[in-house]
C-alpha cells in the first residue's frame, strides 16, 4: 500500500525532472505604431529600463523584429495577450509573436 507522502514525493520529483520549454516573444515592426508606444509597451509589460526599451525599439524599427524576452509558453502567451489588448485599446496595430 502506498502512502500519500510517497505519492507527493513522487510528484515533486517528477516536476523537478521535467524540463520547461522556453519560447521567444518577438515584437514585429509596422508602419503605424509609434516608437514611443513601443517603448511604453516594453517598459510596462516586459520590465525593460528606458535605455533597454529604446534599444529594442530601434532594433524592431531597423531590422523588422526583435526578441524581447524568453519565457515559458504560458507566460509568453499571457504577455502577448496583454500587449495585443493594450495595443487594440490604444488603436495601435502592434503585434508580437511567439516562436
Amino acid at each position: 500500500m502506498t502512502k500519500k507522502l510517497d505519492i507527493v514525493e513522487k510528484i515533486i520529483e517528477e516536476k523537478k525532472n521535467k524540463k520547461l520549454n522556453f519560447y521567444k516573444l518577438i515584437l514585429l515592426n509596422d508602419d503605424f505604431t509609434t516608437m514611443d508606444f513601443v517603448v511604453k509597451i516594453l517598459i510596462m509589460f516586459l520590465n525593460k529600463t528606458n535605455i533597454q526599451a529604446q534599444s529594442l525599439m530601434l532594433k524592431v524599427h531597423n531590422e523588422g523584429s526583435a526578441v524581447c524576452g524568453i519565457f515559458p509558453i504560458d507566460v509568453a502567451k499571457t504577455i502577448q495577450k496583454k500587449i495585443h489588448n493594450y495595443s487594440s485599446i490604444n488603436h495601435q496595430p502592434l503585434k508580437c509573436i511567439i516562436k
